[in-house]
């Protein structure tokens, strides 16, 4: 385990994830860092985090999916019907709540005007991205999967080659990831104060949990999608 990334280390078993987590580690925008490295940086005993891990992965726990066995094909309509999906759902939900907390307790409480900028401009970029996934990088992941399996030639894509989306993707993750670290930093973890009322801590779980949707996402597409189809890439067009 120790040669694996950390990316790697979580794609073979979304279990360690929490591990990760739970010291403030990066397993998906900077999940090509060794264990190693995350350790020496969070300043944690590797050994001690090595252990951590292997005692998650001795666990049973109905969380075991495969992801990495899929299909490319079926892990992009998962992606797009799974967390694309949650994304367009909940970003209306989201800002409607932030609204309301600003309106009524923002001079209270002017942390909220913040997170709130912040938020919306996430919901801004994410749906530019997930649409230009949409449109260019997912299709071209089905046209490679289909041309293998009906062993058709194909030839290269407008856009040359697809390192070049993907690069454009995982810059976009990074920056996202970094936008819901500030958020989740300004809400304390998602700890609303001792004076919350209902609505606020509403806002602060739906929050927590759209940060954690969005590190499944893009765990599923930095960590297993992305290299998958650069490999396959790789075998159709010389």
């Amino acid at each position: 385990m120790m040669e694996k990334t950390v990316g790697q280390i979580v794609a073979d078993d979304y279990r360690t994830a929490q591990v990760f987590k739970n010291h403030k580690i990066d397993f998906c925008c900077k999940g090509n860092r060794s264990v190693d490295e995350v350790a020496e940086k969070h300043k944690l005993d590797v050994n001690e985090l090595m252990g951590e891990l292997e005692a998650v992965q001795r666990q049973t726990s109905d969380d075991t999916t495969d992801f990495k066995s899929w299909p490319l094909d079926l892990l992009v309509d998962y992606i797009e019907k799974k967390h694309h999906r949650y994304v367009e759902t909940n970003i209306p939900v989201l800002k409607q709540y932030l609204a309301k907390l600003c309106k009524v307790h923002g001079e209270r409480h002017p942390v909220l005007l913040e997170i709130n900028e912040h938020f919306n401009a996430s919901a801004g970029e994410l749906a530019m991205h997930m649409k230009k996934e949409e449109l260019v990088l997912f299709p071209w992941v089905r046209k490679m999967v289909k041309a293998e399996h009906q062993k058709e030639p194909l030839e290269r894509p407008h856009f040359s080659t697809v390192k070049n989306p993907i690069a454009t993707m995982m810059q976009e993750h990074d920056n996202e990831g970094e936008r819901f670290r500030t958020i989740a930093k300004l809400t304390n973890d998602y700890s609303p104060p001792a004076d919350a009322c209902n609505t606020y801590r509403v806002t602060f779980s739906l929050l927590k949990e759209f940060e954690e949707d969005l590190h499944r996402h893009i765990h599923l597409e930095n960590n297993i999608l992305f290299p998958k189809a650069e490999f396959l890439e790789r075998t159709l067009i010389s």
